[in-house]
């Protein structure tokens, strides 16, 4: 039979107290978890939770938080029906989402709470890191127009490599997904075909006749991990950890850039300024900016019909925005900026307990 850390906790304080009990002492024990945070959305910040929240659960053992994976779609939803106490998405409220939510619950508040890239991977037997690729030519393979690895377009940008006359096998989100607005949005701004067709948004329909869904990062990853001939776009903390291959993207300063923490933390120093109303850091200027960059955000209502919980759930997430940022770079995330992170202090600040 299986035990949950919870019963074990619970059996060997009540055995404490028995044995204090029998001895005339006192004996302090150690506090129980008593309250579980709930939150769900962007997969893009999972792997940062996973680890951020077990360690703050190391220090604080009066809270857990269990946070689900399930898209920013997903999360947006779960949040305005008011089952969860927090909502993850890449991309900040529209108008529409944020009169629901508001409908339900009250004023929303959105903090940034991570910063990383979007890689390009790509399974191409023979070929190896850094096959080179401009936004064009991505474009292009997302609309069906590049049908295979050897078309002329990759091939003048990859003059030294082999490139096998295979068919492309498209990868995208089967969900609703951040990570597919700041990717589409990545498309948008450097395809004209791309945005008058296809344009920006967490669904879009996507237009190429080889394509396959992937639900979540997770999907998608082992999507092109599986499929020879895949290309598929991931956050990029996915791409390293599962050793992916993933391509050089050329820039807006037509320099080729790998994503990394640094190219993505210079695509951001380039826009220091964000907020849910202007938040866009696709495709910015720099010779060192990765192309695909973005933040992700965290919807709190600003005042909680509990008030008890959501003073843990701001303590949580404050923890979360300064000092759990220090985990964010072991995990190949760029850490918030310092102004970022009191920008969101500033706004979890508001929060009515």
């Amino acid at each position: 039979m299986q035990f949950s850390v919870f019963a074990r906790r619970k059996a060997l304080s009540i055995a404490a107290a028995l044995v204090a009990t029998a001895f005339g002492a006192s004996v302090a024990l150690p506090a129980l978890a008593a309250t579980q945070l709930t939150g769900a959305g962007s997969s893009f910040d999972y792997p940062l939770f996973s680890k951020a929240f077990y360690e703050y659960g190391q220090h604080h053992n009066d809270v857990t938080v269990n946070y689900q994976s399930i898209g920013s779609g997903g999360g947006i939803q779960q949040f305005t029906a008011k089952t969860v106490d927090f909502g993850a998405s890449d991309v900040p409220l529209n108008t529409e989402e944020y009169k629901r939510a508001e409908a339900a619950g009250g004023k929303v508040l959105q903090i940034p709470i991570a910063l990383g890239g979007v890689a390009v991977v790509y399974n191409l037997p023979g070929v190896t890191q850094g096959l080179r690729l401009s936004g064009p030519v991505i474009a292009d393979i997302y609309l069906g127009k590049i049908a295979k690895w050897d078309d002329a377009a990759i091939a003048k940008l990859n003059p030294k490599v082999k490139l096998p006359s295979e068919p492309i096998v498209v990868v995208h989100r089967s969900d609703g997904s951040g990570t597919s607005y700041i990717f589409t949005d990545y498309l948008s701004s450097v395809s004209p075909e791309w945005k008058s067709k296809v344009g920006v948004g967490k669904s879009v329909q996507w237009p190429a006749q080889n394509s396959v869904g992937g639900k979540g990062n997770e999907g998608i990853a082992g999507q092109v991990r599986e499929t020879a001939g895949a290309i598929g776009y991931v956050e990029l903390a996915y791409a390293l950890q599962n050793s992916m291959t993933y391509a050089q993207l050329e820039n807006s300063a037509r320099a080729f850039v790998s994503p990394t923490v640094n190219s993505v933390r210079a695509a951001a120093a380039s826009k220091p300024n964000v907020s849910p109303a202007d938040f866009s850091i696709v495709n910015r200027p720099g010779a060192a900016s990765y192309p695909i960059a973005g933040y992700s955000w965290v919807m709190v209502f600003a005042k909680p019909s509990d008030a008890a919980r959501g003073k843990q759930i701001k303590e949580v997430l404050e923890w979360t925005v300064t000092a759990g940022q220090s985990i964010a770079a072991s995990l190949d995330y760029v850490p918030l900026p310092a102004n970022v992170q009191q920008e969101a202090k500033r706004v979890l600040g508001q929060m009515q307990l």
